[in-house]
């Protein structure tokens, strides 16, 4: 069985992928709450619909319109349900559709069981002030997104980064962060580093996000700032 909160066809907003035709399936319930966050109806464990997988696969199927790029699993938390995101990710890759995955990558076991069957993995890293987790939690949620990172580019999975920034972003914090990723990942190994600023709660202004612009580039050039397309177009 797996829980379902709605599946939809729209433009990805966001990362390296934004602006393509993307089926989204988002799954419902999320045991952890960012302050910004903008799919807060999904949160609840007993949001949505509860679908044998068979099921779910049929309305993946019925819902995939004429030249949709790839499918999104996202949420709430996906990793959550990770074996049945394995299972329709399995089913997605068998109609040669690219598989993406959106996740805070807040557990390295359930990440693993899903990634054979994920084309494009997006690490995303919290930042302390984003509210996921509790200051006594947080070198666990970044370990476990540091080894989410590691498995990913150890199989050569298109592989990128992405940071919220809001107005509340530290940056001697998100330093050390990089500092951390880029020890032990080389630039190569991955396909982009993108910063996106916080949308209708406390937005960051331009001058602060030029700042963590300059503290990611002497790593990575290539680095982007990227704010969320589908709230520009007014898209779901």
């Amino acid at each position: 069985m797996v829980r379902i909160f709605e599946i939809f066809t729209s433009v990805e907003g966001e990362g390296i992928l934004y602006g393509t035709k993307t089926l989204f399936v988002r799954l419902a319930g999320c045991p952890f709450k960012c302050f910004y966050c903008d799919t807060l109806d999904a949160l609840p464990m007993d949001s949505g619909k509860e679908y044998s997988f068979e099921h779910a696969c049929r309305l993946i199927e019925e819902n995939l319109q004429e030249n949709t790029y790839k499918v999104n699993f996202t949420g709430g938390e996906p990793l959550v349900q990770a074996e049945s995101v394995m299972q329709m990710a399995k089913f997605v890759q068998s109609k040669k559709i690219p598989t993406y995955l959106e996740s805070s990558c807040y557990d390295a076991e359930k990440f693993s069981l899903v990634l054979p069957y994920i084309d494009f993995i997006k690490i995303e890293f919290k930042t302390p002030e984003s509210e996921f987790v509790d200051e006594k939690h947080y070198p666990t949620l970044l370990e476990n997104a540091i080894k989410c990172l590691h498995i990913a580019v150890a199989k050569k999975k298109t592989t990128y980064i992405k940071v919220v920034i809001n107005s509340k972003t530290k940056l001697e914090p998100f330093r050390k962060l990089l500092e951390k990723i880029f020890v032990t990942t080389s630039k190569s190994q991955i396909a982009g580093f993108i910063i996106q600023p916080s949308y209708g709660i406390a937005e960051p202004g331009l001058d602060n996000l030029l700042n963590f612009y300059d503290a990611v580039y002497p790593y990575y050039q290539e680095v982007r700032i990227v704010p969320q397309l589908q709230k520009i177009i007014g898209a779901p």
